[in-house]
């Protein structure tokens, strides 16, 4: 006969905590039940994975401290699997297993804490992914923004693929998969600090389907997901790495009305903002045209465009702004939205 997980309180308690009796009926209830179908056995210390032959291991590790927990579009759990795949996808390669770590504040509400596992195992599910190891720790009141997650992801990447800075040349076009600030901006709304509300739901979701595509031509040189820092941060990494100059077109730069709204009216800069759903690449000039047009027309990327070019010779990041003047692009000081992913 099946063992019925057993009930647990409306909170969680610092006793949840210790190893023990209410530590085994909080993994068994909640993240047991939950996660079983992605792989994770909450028996052992320790998983065996099995690895494809012909192929190198990619690995990434990641925190998540978002702040609220849930958001329009999704929550710490499925953001926290988005942004370990994606993480991974950006680098080429195919995500496989993953490793969670929950920090959980005394306090927090068991039904929260099953919507946000219950996203977690949904977003896994969908990205293809197992969890396959965990760990819980429970701190006390006041200790934890609510919960704190960690993850380790490993993936598979072909022994021939080289993607990098390394590969970007001269004349190579930059494109960016959809519009870029939702994610930043939804959370800023989640938050009601300014008396503001909207609907604009967070662009987080894999970007395996995104990669996959790019992955098939050969004149992809780099490829990264825009999350703390956003578009901006990436653009300068890439400058200082290559020794480059970018120049970036604002008018050809995916914004959504909201995103443009709030940023005009609060001040924030969207190119700064975070993303996690979206890849920033680097691909041969003769081959972005129809690569954003591919992206498009599958519509896994509707809104992907050609937003700038990298340079022949060592320079800063500039954009041409709509009115047809140059702004330099600075590096990211302060930290505008703190606890945002």
């Amino acid at each position: 006969m099946k063992n019925t997980p057993p009930k647990l309180d409306k909170h969680v308690r610092l006793a949840h905590g210790n190893g023990g009796r209410y530590m085994r009926e909080l993994i068994d209830a909640l993240f047991a039940t939950r996660l079983g179908a992605n792989g994770l056995d909450t028996s052992v210390d320790a998983a065996p994975v099995d690895v494809p032959q012909g192929v190198r291991l990619m690995m990434t590790t990641d925190g998540f401290t978002v702040d609220p927990l849930e958001f329009p579009g999704g929550n710490i759990g499925s953001l926290a699997i988005h942004g370990t795949v994606n993480d991974l996808a950006v680098a080429g390669a195919v995500p496989m297993y993953l490793t969670l770590n929950a920090f959980i504040e005394e306090g927090t509400e068991i039904k929260l804490l099953e919507r946000i596992v219950d996203a977690l195992a949904a977003a896994a599910q969908e990205a293809g992914v197992k969890i396959v190891a965990g760990d819980t720790k429970v701190l006390a009141r006041g200790e934890c923004g609510g919960v704190y997650l960690a993850t380790t992801g490993l993936g598979a990447i072909p022994h021939d693929l080289a993607l990098g800075q390394q590969t970007v040349q001269p004349g190579d076009r930059i494109i960016v998969s959809g519009s870029v600030g939702d994610h930043g901006t939804a959370v800023l709304l989640a938050r009601e600090e300014y008396g503001l509300r909207g609907d604009l739901k967070s662009d987080s979701a894999s970007v395996l389907p995104i990669t996959e595509m790019l992955l098939k031509r050969p004149g992809l040189r780099f490829m990264r997901d825009p999350t703390r820092g956003g578009l901006a941060t990436v653009a300068l990494d890439l400058a200082r790495e290559t020794g480059l100059s970018i120049a970036l077109a604002e008018e050809a730069i995916p914004l959504s009305e909201p995103v443009s709204a709030v940023c005009e009216l609060l001040g924030y800069d969207p190119l700064y903002l975070a993303c996690e759903g979206r890849v920033v690449a680097v691909i041969a000039a003769d081959q972005a045209d129809d690569a954003v047009a591919e992206l498009r027309l599958s519509g896994v990327a509707p809104d992907a465009a050609v937003i700038g070019t990298v340079g022949d010779a060592p320079g800063p990041v500039m954009l041409t702004t709509g009115l047809g003047g140059q702004r330099l692009i600075d590096e990211l000081e302060d930290d505008p939205l703190p606890r945002i992913c």
